[in-house]
């Protein structure tokens, strides 16, 4: 008996063992999935949102492409949640041929333990038996053999009844399995239509670009030199920020203009080294929205063969949202700039946040601000609709990329 346990014990190890593996990924894959679906339906209500409003080819072509990359990655990830539910299905059939195995030996072995005292079962005989024993010492082995006789009785019977329970557990697991995995192959079905629907809108929205190609190419090389012409008010901010807090600390700038390290207190020390330890993980400058312009250089999404270059990130988000401090720290700056509406920036040690295209804002120059802290709202264009904000960062004067910074993002 005692080998079987032990068989049974090794077999159930290799069988479960991944299954705490799949577990985890199976949750992991889950939250992926709800988050690209809820990414997907934020975009269907910004499109929604924007539907009456002079909307360019260019914006409706980028809208689109976003929406088919990330359908593409929900499909994927529907893809990897089907096939581990299916390992998960053939584990708990290998565990339930296990349990079934077990039990079927348990409850012969404890047939035939009845049977054996059924047939013994009179008082007197195991009296005698006790009685017969050649002296004191049998006596008290016989005893407790009769004892642990018994007490494996009800081991046996507390085993049949949990090895039942887990078979009946095992067994609602497996159709729960089943289906959660046929209503993901349902809602891949589904996504899949939606993605052939979405690249038919695609090939249309981009005939009918090419034969404006060269209208549109003015258009994103003259939004190219806005942009440049933005970031370099941008550092030139930065800049005066940095002279301004040396020159108060008592650091002599060669050169106007020319500073590009903070001289930081202790305070602002600790400041920096926290927001550092938190790199991958601050909250997003706004409560919901999407990256609709990654950092650094790359082909236009419409236009590949076009090269733009973009200093931070632009997040489209709903009209009216609010915008928010990423981390703790003091607004430095609050400034109209051309073409970009007016910005906000906050400093967290040595380091600069910047959030551009804002309005109605709530914080003036020099007060604290809290992580998550409401500083203003995006603005929304009145001609297309849109609520994009440029977000950027900083250490010191060096450009970060606010992606590997900002959690998901």
């Amino acid at each position: 008996m005692r080998l079987l346990k032990l068989t049974y014990f090794i077999g159930l190890l290799f069988i479960c063992m991944p299954s705490f593996s799949q577990s985890t990924k199976q949750q992991q894959l889950e939250e992926e999935r709800q988050r690209l679906r809820q990414e997907i339906e934020q975009m269907k209500q910004l499109r929604a949102d924007t539907k009456l409003k002079e909307r360019s080819l260019l914006d409706d072509l980028e809208t689109i492409n976003l929406q088919i990359s990330t359908r593409q990655n929900l499909i994927k990830i529907t893809n990897q949640q089907a096939n581990l539910l299916t390992r998960e299905i053939n584990t708990n059939f290998k565990k339930i041929d296990v349990y079934r195995t077990e039990l079927k030996t348990l409850k012969e072995d404890y047939a035939k333990m009845i049977t054996k005292s059924y047939k013994s079962k009179s008082h007197q005989s195991r009296i005698m038996f006790l009685l017969s024993s050649s002296d004191f010492a049998q006596a008290y082995k016989r005893l407790q053999y009769m004892k642990q006789y018994n007490e494996h009785r009800k081991e046996q019977a507390e085993r049949i009844e949990s090895n039942t329970l887990e078979l009946q557990k095992l067994n609602r697991d497996l159709s729960k399995q089943k289906e959660d995995k046929q209503t993901l192959i349902v809602e891949n079905r589904e996504a899949q239509e939606k993605l052939v629907e979405e690249k038919q809108q695609q090939q249309v929205l981009m005939a009918s670009i090419r034969k404006k190609r060269g209208v549109y190419t003015k258009q994103i090389k003259k939004k190219q030199e806005q942009a440049s012409a933005i970031d370099k008010a941008i550092e030139k901010l930065i800049r005066e920020a940095i002279a301004k807090a040396n020159k108060k600390a008592g650091k002599k700038v060669a050169k106007k203009g020319s500073a590009t390290t903070f001289a930081l207190t202790p305070e602002e020390t600790k400041l920096a080294a926290g927001f550092t330890s938190n790199k991958g993980k601050l909250p997003w400058p706004v409560g919901t929205g999407r990256v609709t312009k990654k950092f650094g250089r790359q082909p236009h999404p419409t236009l590949p063969n076009i090269q733009i270059n973009s200093s931070g990130v632009e997040i489209e988000t709903r009209a009216g949202e609010k915008a928010r401090a990423i981390f703790e720290g003091e607004v430095i700056a609050i400034q109209k700039l051309k073409g970009a509406s007016r910005l906000v920036q906050i400093r967290h040690g040595n380091y600069i946040t910047t959030y551009y295209n804002i309005e109605n804002i709530t914080v003036k120059e020099g007060q604290k601000v809290d992580t998550k802290q409401s500083i203003g709202q995006v603005r929304t264009n009145p001609t297309t609709g849109r609520a994009i904000m440029k977000f950027l960062i900083y250490q010191n004067a060096k450009r970060l990329n606010p992606q590997s910074w900002v959690y998901r993002m």
